[in-house]
C-alpha cells in the first residue's frame, strides 16, 4: 500500500521526520480514487489533532501526483520485532515484568485513541510497529490509515486498504460488506502482539482458528514462566468472537495487572500442559490417595 521514509525537513534545519507514502489502487475507478483521497485527509487531520507522549506527533500532509504523504517524527531506537528477536536468538524469552511496562505504555496510547470523538483505531498494531526509545519511551507507529470506497450500483462497502497484518489481525478486520471494526479489534491486535513478545511464535491466526479451534497453543505451554494472570488476559483478549474480549482498553489493562505471581514462585505454578502431564503420570498415587481419603472418612463418622 506504499512506504515510509526518513527525510530532513529543508525548512527547519536538523529536524528529521518521517514521511509515509500512500499508493492508490491501480484498479480503482476515478470516484473511488476520489473518495480515497477526501477520506486520506479526512484521516489525517485527524491524527494532526493527536498529542500524546506514545504517539509519533503528525504535522503535514501533501500530494505528489495520485500519491499520498503523511509526514511526522520520525522515531529512533529499535522495535520490539527486533528485540524479541534478540533475545529468542540468544535461546531465552523476554522477562515478563518488561514485557508489561511496555504494555502499560501502549495501552495508555489506545486509551487516548479511542477516547476521540469517533474513536481512532490503529489497525495495525504488531511488534514492528512498537518502537523503543533509547530513554525507554513506547512509540506507537504507523497506524493502518487509508480506508477506500468502493461504490457500485447496489451499496457503498467499506474495505481497509491497510488491512493489517495476519497473525495479528482479528477475523472481523479482514473487510467486505459484512467487516466491522471497534476498540475491540486493536484489543485483540494488542493480545496477540503480547502473546508473540511472551512466547517468541506468532499466534495461530483467525482464519487457522476459525477452521481448527484447537490450533492456538496456550501461551504457558510454551513459556511456563509467563504468571496465570497474563496468560488470562492474552486468551482474553485475542478471542475470536469481539463480544468475547475485554470492552475497552482499559478492562485489558486491568486484567494484565490482576493476581500476578511473584517470579520467584512461578515455578510452582504449573502450565495447563504440565498438570495433564503430572495427572497422567500420578494415576495410581491419586487412586490410592482417594481410597486412603475415603476410608478416613468413614472411621471418622462411625
Amino acid at each position: 500500500m506504499g512506504a515510509v521514509y526518513r527525510a530532513e525537513d529543508l525548512r527547519l534545519e536538523g529536524r528529521v521526520c518521517a514521511v509515509k507514502e500512500v499508493c492508490p489502487d491501480p484498479e480503482a475507478t476515478p470516484e473511488a480514487l476520489s473518495q480515497a483521497k477526501e477520506q486520506f485527509h479526512r484521516e489525517a487531520f485527524t491524527l494532526a489533532r493527536l498529542d500524546h507522549p506514545n504517539l509519533p506527533k503528525v504535522s503535514d500532509t501533501f500530494s505528489e501526483g495520485n500519491r499520498e504523504y503523511l509526514v511526522m517524527d520520525f522515531v529512533g531506537g529499535q522495535d520490539l520485532q527486533q528485540a524479541l528477536e534478540e533475545t529468542t536468538h540468544r535461546g531465552g524469552f523476554l522477562d515478563e515484568n518488561t514485557v508489561l511496562q511496555w504494555a502499560d505504555q501502549i495501552c495508555a496510547a489506545l486509551a487516548y485513541l479511542h477516547s476521540q470523538d469517533p474513536p481512532v483505531l490503529h489497525r495495525d498494531i504488531k511488534p514492528g510497529n512498537i518502537k523503543l526509545t533509547d530513554s525507554g519511551l513506547i512509540k506507537l507507529v504507523d497506524f493502518g490509515l487509508v480506508k477506500l470506497l468502493a461504490s457500485d450500483d447496489s451499496h457503498t462497502v467499506t474495505v481497509l486498504q491497510g488491512r493489517g497484518t495476519v497473525a495479528y489481525t482479528p477475523l472481523e478486520q479482514y473487510g467486505g460488506d459484512t467487516g466491522h471494526t471497534d476498540v475491540r479489534s486493536d484489543i485483540y491486535s494488542l493480545g496477540a502482539t503480547l502473546y508473540h513478545l511472551f512466547t517468541g511464535r506468532l499466534p495461530a491466526n483467525a482464519k487457522q482458528r476459525f477452521l481448527n479451534p484447537d490450533a492456538l497453543v496456550p501461551p504457558r505451554t510454551i513459556n511456563s514462566r509467563i504468571s496465570p494472570s497474563t496468560e488470562r488476559a492474552i486468551l482474553s483478549a485475542i478471542a475470536m468472537h469481539p463480544d468475547d474480549r475485554p470492552t475497552t482498553i482499559a478492562a485489558f489493562h486491568d486484567m494484565l495487572h490482576t493476581n500476578i505471581i511473584p517470579p520467584s514462585l512461578l515455578p510452582l505454578v504449573p502450565s495447563p500442559g504440565e498438570w495433564k502431564q503430572a495427572l497422567a503420570d500420578n494415576r495410581g498415587l491419586l487412586a490410592t490417595v482417594a481410597v486412603l481419603l475415603t476410608f478416613a472418612v468413614l472411621v471418622t463418622i462411625f
